[in-house]
């Protein structure tokens, strides 16, 4: 093969996001609302501030993802003049994030890589995912967080500890994942080929430009990935 390593990024290409969660946590905001507000706009603002503290959490100033949930879903609460407790709702993800559903094309693209070193680069905390992938039974050649680097894709932190552990050079790893601004963007800023996996089917941006784009791990035959 080509690629003398595979980097992996977990949920949303190997187990599934919490997209089924996030709604049930949308309405008891709004349940518990003194405003007329809709379910979307507070999604809609608890997504935006996550991601602004995302990107503004590294090196001394990095809060683990747990936190950073905490803190935007806090904020969604106080700007809907909700009466929920941000700590108490936000559980119901956490424990997605522990038993997250497998994709069921999961463990076959594993089973296919073996004699490959695999290493899985994910944005949660190491807890969270270790007891995922015990819980599915997921072992890979080395697993490397967020936290064990203080930042979050698509800075380079993750994807250069992915390069140092497994003694390889940008060209001579392919880097998977669902997300194009965390992980099509993080690893092509390294020169690293990136595949989007696009299981829900989304448009392509015009501003990214995956090197390779499949809708599920079963098409991946990486042997004749030019």
């Amino acid at each position: 093969m080509k690629f003398k390593a595979v980097f992996l990024d977990f949920y949303g290409t190997l187990v599934h996001e919490d997209d089924g969660i996030l709604p049930l946590i949308y309405d008891k905001v709004k349940r518990s609302s003194s405003d007329d507000v809709e379910v979307n706009h507070i999604g809609k603002h608890w997504s935006t501030a996550f991601f602004h503290l995302s990107r503004e959490s590294y090196g001394d100033s990095f809060l683990r993802q747990r936190e950073i949930g905490i803190q935007s879903l806090a904020d969604t609460v106080r700007n809907f003049n909700s009466s929920c407790v941000a700590e108490d709702i936000i559980q119901t993800q956490f424990n997605n994030w522990i038993q997250p559903p497998l994709y069921e094309d999961t463990i076959p693209f594993l089973e296919s890589l073996v004699g490959t070193p695999i290493y899985i680069l994910s944005n949660i905390d190491r807890d969270d995912i270790t007891a995922a992938m015990s819980y599915h039974g997921i072992s890979v050649t080395d697993v490397i967080t967020s936290e064990d680097v203080r930042s979050y894709k698509p800075r380079s932190e993750l994807f250069e500890e992915g390069l140092r552990r497994s003694g390889c050079t940008a060209d001579e790893v392919i880097h998977i994942g669902d997300s194009l601004a965390s992980d099509i963007k993080g690893a092509q800023l390294l020169g690293i080929k990136a595949i989007w996996i696009n299981r829900l089917g989304r448009k392509l941006p015009d501003h990214y430009k995956p090197d390779y784009i499949y809708r599920n791990l079963s098409e991946i035959n990486l042997e004749s990935l030019l």
